[in-house]
């Protein structure tokens, strides 16, 4: 199968930001094939990008998809009100129902805004058919996936080795599994163990919730003293960190996943990407929870720009929203519009009013200005999975009354 993406303003965002004027992109077999002006494709669908901006899709790093049924309820709390209200009155009463209605939900809002890869973090699994139902959701919708399997913080323990093994005969092509572990922070440190040295039987990557406390003041020091620091985890927020520890993540070649308006809005700690920065350390942006803030990767790179004191240019922020989070997840051929990279890609209308006057610079317009609505193609692999400004989903009317129904039940079993 070929498709040529003709004439767009193609903005590519490694090793460098380049914008491309009137340029094409040629797909062929799900990878770009060919990038520049005037490409021959007789036989190819063609997608007019006169007029519009092409680039790479959106990699969100971090976010607990099944949570999508909650939207806004922790809005108005801190940490203390979401795990008391989100994690405990609500996500103890999920059902596997719940968790495929708002993992799909979840999936679709993230390609509707341009986010073609997620890591769903999904520490709600009650049994092997939550986890089962995750991964159905997310492979229905379309979406390149990492799915973090592991228990929520409320129960503890280790990650089952039996059902994580049970998901990973389910997944293939666009969806990956990591080692959701609670993590030092949080659980004992024999459960650490236990689940590094899953992870490393299996050859999988970790993911893990991070933040220093009272009781465990140093955990990447503890990580590196048991000789678990490992390049291919990736650490979620690190806000009350120091620096010393933020060093020892850049040695060790870990990235961290920093998710700055949840971390914001539940009072987190100040602005970690800056500090990152100067750290050396690898960094992707993530949305983490719909219910405490929107869910596109706009507004997460404005956060980003407005709370970064000056320590990126927008250009760099956009390089956190696509190639620095492919490359926190271990993606090496997603994340920029490379020859032989997956066509994970995303049209906007530069015709819009609210992109309007932003042709001198369109990659300060794309950061400052954008918002889902100017989404109007987006292809994962080089499969459409949104059209003319439409989710391609035979299944969206469906899917939506199932999360309406969902949501309901939530809200009634909390409240009684």
């Amino acid at each position: 199968m070929r498709m040529l993406v003709r004439g767009g303003l193609v903005i590519d965002t490694a090793p460098t930001v380049v914008v491309r004027p009137e340029t094409d992109v040629l797909i062929e077999d799900g990878r770009i094939a060919a990038v520049g002006p005037g490409l021959v494709a007789d036989d190819a669908e063609v997608i007019d990008a006169r007029g519009r901006i092409v680039l790479p899709g959106f990699v969100d790093t971090h976010r607990h998809v099944w949570q999508t049924a909650l939207r806004g309820i922790g809005a108005d709390g801190d940490l203390g009100y979401y795990f008391d209200r989100v994690m405990q009155a609500h996500g103890t009463r999920y059902r596997a129902e719940d968790v495929a209605a708002s993992n799909l939900v979840g999936a679709l809002e993230c390609l509707d805004g341009g986010i073609t890869t997620v890591q769903d973090y999904s520490h709600v699994q009650g049994s092997a058919e939550f986890a089962e139902a995750a991964v159905d959701a997310l492979d229905r919708s379309g979406i390149r996936a990492v799915f973090g399997f592991g228990p929520s913080p409320l129960a503890g323990g280790a990650v089952d080795p039996d059902g994580l093994r049970r998901i990973l005969g389910r997944v293939s092509g666009r969806i990956g599994v990591a080692v959701a572990s609670i993590g030092p922070a949080y659980a004992p440190f024999e459960i650490v163990e236990a689940d590094w040295a899953l992870a490393a039987e299996l050859g999988m990557p970790v993911v893990t919730h991070i933040d220093s406390s009272e009781v465990t003041p140093a955990p990447i020091a503890g990580l590196r003293d048991a000789g678990l620091l490992r390049p291919d985890t990736l650490y979620v927020h690190c806000n009350n960190l120091s620096e010393a520890e933020l060093k020892l993540i850049a040695e060790s070649g870990a990235s961290v996943s920093a998710t700055p308006a949840v971390e914001s809005r539940l009072e987190m700690g100040g602005p970690i990407t800056a500090r990152l920065k100067a750290a050396g350390v690898g960094v992707g942006l993530g949305i983490d929870t719909v219910t405490s803030g929107a869910g596109d990767m706009f507004s997460v790179m404005q956060q980003v720009l407005a709370l970064g004191h000056r320590s990126f240019t927008a250009a760099e922020v956009l390089q956190l929203a696509t190639v620095g989070g492919a490359r926190a997840l271990g993606f090496t051929d997603v994340g920029s519009l490379a020859v032989g990279n997956q066509a994970d890609l995303i049209v906007l209308r530069g015709t819009d009013l609210n992109l309007a006057g932003g042709w001198q610079d369109p990659v300060a317009t794309v950061v400052t200005s954008g918002h889902p609505g100017n989404v109007e193609t987006v292809l994962v692999g080089g499969t459409p999975v949104k059209r003319v400004g439409q989710v391609v989903s035979t299944s969206l009317p469906a899917a939506l009354d199932a999360l309406t129904e969902s949501a309901a039940y939530l809200t009634a079993r909390a409240a009684s």
